[in-house]
């Protein structure tokens, strides 16, 4: 069992194209033939390291190296030439590849001809094989190698989506970068099923629309600034997409206001939010789009809040909710996110994290409720404790950010004397603080209410989306004397 098991099969079906980058549409046989030809050019390295924007080359790149026998490594090119350094020099033997050598390098295999099968020789019959390592991006620690088994990356594909469903015309639009777990996911699911991927090699709201428009595109998939990015440009110009019918988000929490907006603008589309992590090889959970309508549409307070969840395992996968000693909670009660599943890696560098059962602890706060519908409350790591109280930030950023003039906020515990941790809110606005903060306070009880709200430009996060809380109180701390930065209290 080896991912090329996938690029074989839809090679087999018929001749629709799969991949269209920068001007360029292949089939499945067209990829096949690239990622063999790459195979035999990678022969004698160690691994493949990506450092390239989405592009024809990173399915050519992927396959290639399982081809080869090899693990593919995507790095984030954005990174520092000494970041990229420092993980080059961790895969002595590694080829390279690079975005201002993808075309070059896809051009040289478009010379090469058809290798023999013999010329392959890598034992593509070991599912323990590692396929893919991904660096994880490191907001509050060193970046870690998670590392991706084959068997892990086709658990996913195997026991959840069924093999070429998708209509011909089908289409989905990648826009998420290639280091990250869904740019990797989004390629393998969007194959298995026969639909054709679009990549755009960034992301701009307004292009992303034209795109979509231009391409009859059916399918994408966002990450929560995506997506209200989207959205406001759809409310300016008062437009519609007609062709989607499914768009998929993830990647970082995204506040209800967010997608209720979404829901708005795009009546006719099929909403997915997917919850998973880098370990995980792919989405654990997902909310679909019957579940989205239903919440919406629902007088039932229960059935209304499912909107803010992440929906039920996805099958193959089990998940259970643990206080801080490893009991198991009724639904209800949050508690730590373990998940369980064939798709479960939960490996860093060859050093296993599983429990003696299989089972990961994901590290996230969560709540699974009477249906199994999951709740997903943030980071353990972010946790505040006020007065010896442990609150989520994510109940007070949902509450901030439906306030009409703040887009985005993100909460965080600050060192206090007197009471352990402070509540300091930075909010995405242009509102009056005092204002911002009366109203919280008529939402939210007293020991949840912000001490202090903060007006900012714009939040530090990572090109996907999530809060970099580290920086943020970094930021904070390093401005605290500057005016425009002082806290604002009641």
């Amino acid at each position: 069992m080896n991912i090329t098991m996938i690029l074989d099969m839809a090679s087999s079906v018929d001749d629709r194209l799969v991949v269209t980058s920068g001007g360029r549409s292949v089939t499945a046989i067209d990829l096949k033939l690239l990622a063999r030809r790459a195979a035999e050019s990678l022969r004698g390295c160690t691994a493949v390291l990506y450092e390239g924007v989405n592009h024809l080359a990173y399915p050519v790149a992927l396959f290639g190296a399982a081809y080869a026998g090899v693990p593919f490594v995507p790095l984030n090119y954005r990174l520092s030439d000494t970041a990229l350094g420092a993980l080059e020099a961790k895969h002595v033997g590694a080829r390279v590849l690079r975005s201002g050598d993808l075309d070059k390098w896809i051009g040289e295999l478009d010379d090469r001809p058809d290798p023999a099968d013999d010329a392959l020789d890598a034992d593509l019959t070991d599912p323990d094989a590692v396929g893919v390592i991904i660096y994880t991006s490191g907001t509050t620690a060193e970046p870690k190698a998670a590392i991706l088994r084959h068997r892990h990356l086709l658990a996913y594909a195997f026991n959840t989506l069924e093999f070429s469903s998708a209509a011909v015309e089908d289409a989905a639009l990648v826009a998420v970068p290639p280091y990250h777990i869904a740019g990797l996911t989004n390629l393998m699911s969007n194959l298995y099923t026969g639909r054709r991927i679009v990549y755009a090699t960034g992301f701009d709201a307004q292009q992303w629309i034209d795109t979509v428009r231009a391409e009859s595109v059916t399918h994408a998939m966002l990450v929560p600034t995506m997506l209200a990015r989207v959205v406001d440009v759809l409310d300016g110009e008062g437009g519609s997409l007609p062709s989607l019918a499914n768009l998929a988000y993830g990647g970082a929490r995204t506040p209800r206001p967010v997608i209720e907006r979404a829901l708005r603008a795009l009546p006719e589309t099929g909403f997915v939010n997917a919850y998973g992590l880098t370990e995980t090889a792919s989405s654990i959970a997902v909310l679909g789009p019957e579940d989205h309508r239903a919440a919406a549409a629902s007088s039932e307070p229960e059935v209304r809040a499912r909107l803010g969840s992440v929906g039920r395992a996805l099958p193959g996968v089990e998940i259970e909710i643990r206080d801080e000693l490893g009991v198991v909670l009724p639904a209800g009660q949050e508690g730590l996110v373990f998940v369980r599943g064939d798709q479960i890696s939960g490996e860093y560098g060859g050093r296993s994290v599983l429990d003696h059962e299989g089972w990961f602890a994901t590290r996230d706060l969560g709540r699974l409720d009477s249906d199994g519908y999951l709740f997903v409350e943030g980071r353990a790591d972010d946790t505040i404790i006020r007065g010896g109280e442990n609150i989520a930030p994510a109940e007070i950023e949902d509450v901030l950010t439906a306030h009409p003039t703040v887009t985005e906020a993100a909460v965080i515990g600050v060192p206090d004397p007197e009471w352990g941790q402070r509540i300091v809110a930075v909010v995405v606005g242009d509102g009056d603080p005092e204002e911002i903060r009366s109203w919280a306070k008529e939402r939210l009880r007293s020991s949840k209410t912000p001490d202090s709200i903060i007006v900012v430009s714009e939040l530090p996060r990572t090109e996907t989306g999530k809060l970099l809380r580290r920086r943020l109180l970094d930021d904070l701390s390093a401005t605290d004397s500057k005016p425009e930065l002082e806290s604002h209290h009641a």
